[in-house]
């Protein structure tokens, strides 16, 4: 349940094996839009998040899910009314959402990113804007060395910094300046610990602006090299600016109900590949969610070693398998292959 989208990803899933989507359900709530003046997702949203947490739940039935692992990011995290609403959701549906905490999903992103990439990468920066947060994550193993989430996400900084459609100079000036002013904040922290072999940007706002900055569409598939550069970025932004949400939904590969955030996640994208000193980054189909599913597979995995060691199994085996420490975890299904 995140900030722009409840999503529910049915995967065919074990130990040892890529998770294979079987099945995607979709609704497009905007929390991160959907708050009152005391940072409180409105009546209506939650009457809206419990009936799509509900019908997502009968998706799953109807596809032999066999394990649900119910997850919700910042829309929640940080809503004033985040606990009555987890209340609620249990009460209604059965689902007891855990919630992430900002650095979770920079953990469980970057250990999606360095599983597809591989450790050819070396050093890797993820950058991944959502609806309600940017999250930033670097290191050379599976879980990063350096982890932060900040308050800007594109769903969130458009409802609260630019109310016009255009909006106006002085507006996006400002959301400028206070996008650039919250990264900074952070550049010494990563810094310090060198300069990255490999960048790569996750997240739908990151795919559009590849997209309109040239490149391959996703019909193309998944395994195809898609790459933003900073410079075509920055050619980017003013264009975006001047258009009102209608005009950016007919670029390529913009979707209408993400049209209205896309200048503001620009200028996230911006600000935090100069800030850091990059000049072009990789697109990673692979995100949030499939970290998840990939660190849920670990835990399996471990759990069976471990089980297969005490039942005298393991042969010579020395030690223990540990498992993955981060975010508590786990919309996503599992059906086991």
């Amino acid at each position: 349940m995140g900030s722009n989208t409840v999503h529910l990803l049915v995967v065919d899933a074990h130990p040892g094996a890529r998770p294979l989507p079987a099945y995607s359900h979709k609704a497009d709530l905007r929390l991160a839009e959907l708050l009152d003046e005391g940072g409180a997702i409105s009546a209506d949203g939650v009457d809206r998040l419990v009936a799509t947490i509900a019908e997502a739940l009968r998706v799953a039935e109807d596809k032999g899910a066999e394990d649900v692992l119910p997850f919700a990011t910042s829309a929640v995290r940080e809503a004033a009314n985040g606990e009555a609403v987890l209340a609620r959701v249990e009460q209604e549906t059965g689902v007891r959402l855990t919630v992430l905490s900002g650095e979770d999903e920079s953990r469980l992103t970057f250990l999606a990113v360095r599983r597809w990439f591989g450790w050819s990468a070396g050093k890797l920066l993820v950058l991944d804007i959502g609806g309600g947060s940017l999250e930033v994550g670097y290191g050379m193993d599976e879980y990063p060395d350096a982890a932060v989430s900040l308050p800007l996400g594109a769903g969130r900084l458009t409802g609260g910094w630019l109310p016009g459609d255009p909006p106006s100079a002085q507006d996006v000036r400002s959301l400028r300046r206070h996008v650039r002013a919250e990264i900074a904040k952070t550049v010494a922290e990563f810094a310090r610990l060198g300069p990255a072999d490999h960048v790569v940007g996750t997240s739908k706002t990151f795919r559009q602006l590849a997209r309109i900055a040239g490149a391959a569409r996703s019909a193309d598939g998944l395994y195809v090299q898609r790459v933003l550069r900073r410079s075509a970025l920055e050619e980017w932004v003013p264009r975006l600016a001047g258009m009102t949400a209608q005009r950016r939904a007919g670029l390529p590969g913009v979707s209408e109900g993400r049209a209205g955030q896309l200048l503001a996640g620009a200028l996230v994208a911006e600000g935090a590949m100069d800030l850091y000193g990059v000049s072009e980054l990789e697109i990673c189909p692979w995100a949030l969610r499939e970290g998840v599913i990939l660190r849920k597979l670990d835990v399996m995995a471990a759990d069976t070693a471990g089980a297969a060691s005490a039942g005298g199994l393991a042969g010579d085996t020395h030690g223990s398998v540990a498992k993955p420490t981060g975010g508590g975890a786990s919309t996503v299904a599992r059906r086991e292959g």
